[in-house]
């Protein structure tokens, strides 16, 4: 389980250090940095896919990301005594993602490139680390990038270089874990790929998730939800159909779902009371069709080490938050869930169901967790 999340100069997110829990919900108001921590998430992740370099093209490259204020904030621009203007750089300029468990850490530096090359808007990668436990100390790291160079430790605690000509927009993780003198980085690099991120289904008229499609078992929603009919019968064949049942019962009393199957294509069907036939996937309405493909990816029968959820109210009636809510405080119980949402009355269902709250705020245009202590945290050093 993730335990500790920080996020170095990525957009309004200068120095943010965050503590997670099994469920985490993270809200605020509009513009206060919710959707870059998401982003920040889904770059970390992009690290072990080796896409860390392209999902960070399609926001305009390194210099359009970084952190757009001063360095450090002095006591009278704090207090408004004095606008806010650049001051003296201390530390180079760079992009920092991290996170920690009680088992590993993890931390890469993204850096600016060599002026006048032809790939401008790249990003350097200047460090990676993983280490044991939740906070990097000198003798703990076991696999160390710096450059080109790869450090790793054996088993016997001796370090030896295992590579010399590493790419700088190759992580470490892609390409240098193997079984035999990398399985640490092999293991980080798995449990990152299976993170799941879920950001706004679409449900329009033309939405895959309303569509036939040809089925196969599916135990893993995919991230546009076209594959709905096929998740939902693989969870019925080799899932919970209980919870599954009780889900849909929760937010649509007297209602179910099931899977109608002509030539091996699957459609979604749904009964409900008072109907005389089954509505199809192209008449069920915006929310009915974004709940049923949140129960299909918090019941999935292959639970992830990390599910992260954008927004999961969108287009959703407030009736149906507070089932939501226990589908998700359930599903918690077999993965760890992050909620980004700015629905008040899910917030305050998730947090009753025992989520930890982390509330988002801005200062000065900077990203700021309220009321959060900071935990104690080392960045590798360059």
């Amino acid at each position: 389980m993730v335990s500790r999340l920080c996020i170095s100069g990525y957009r309004s997110l200068r120095d943010v250090r965050l503590e997670i829990e099994p469920l985490t919900v993270v809200t605020g108001a509009n513009g206060s940095g919710k959707s870059s921590l998401y982003r920040a998430l889904r770059l970390l992740a992009d690290v072990a896919q080796g896409r860390i370099i392209q999902s960070l093209a399609l926001e305009g490259g390194i210099s359009s990301v970084l952190w757009a204020g001063p360095e450090q904030f002095s006591r009278s621009m704090k207090r408004g005594d004095q606008p806010v203007q650049g001051t003296v750089r201390q530390s180079t300029i760079s992009l920092k993602l991290g996170f920690a468990s009680e088992s590993y850490g993890y931390a890469i530096d993204l850096g600016l490139p060599v002026p006048g090359g032809l790939f401008g808007r790249d990003p350097v990668i200047k460090t990676e680390t993983l280490w044991t436990g939740l906070v990097l100390q000198r003798a703990n790291a076991f696999a160390e990038r710096h450059g080109p160079s790869v450090t790793l430790r054996d088993l016997n605690g001796e370090r030896r270089q295992a590579y010399t000509r590493l790419q700088p927009f190759d992580s470490m993780l892609t390409h240098c874990a193997n079984p035999e003198d990398g399985a640490e980085l092999l293991a980080m690099r798995e449990q990152l790929r299976d993170w799941r991120f879920y950001d706004h289904f679409r449900t329009d008229s033309d939405a895959p998730a309303r569509r036939r499609q040809v089925g196969t078992r599916t135990p893993v929603l995919a991230g546009d939800g076209a594959d709905l009919a096929a998740a939902i019968a693989t969870i019925q064949e080799i899932g919970s159909e209980g919870q599954l049942e009780a889900a849909i019962a929760d937010a649509f009393p007297g209602a179910s779902v099931d899977v109608a199957v002509s030539d091996g294509y699957f459609e979604v069907e749904m009964r409900q009371r008072g109907l005389l036939r089954p509505l199809k996937a192209t008449e069920l309405s915006d929310g009915t069709l974004r709940y049923l493909l949140l129960v299909a990816a918090l019941l999935s029968p292959r639970p992830p080490s990390l599910m992260i959820l954008n927004e999961p109210e969108t287009s959703l009636h407030p009736d149906l938050l507070a089932p939501l809510a226990r589908l998700i405080a359930d599903a918690a119980k077999r993965s760890q869930i992050i909620v980004v949402s700015h629905a008040e009355r899910l917030v305050a269902a998730l947090t009753q169901a025992g989520g930890r709250r982390i509330t988002l705020a801005k200062e000065l245009g900077e990203t700021v967790a309220q009321d959060e202590d900071r935990p104690m945290w080392n960045w590798p050093g360059r």
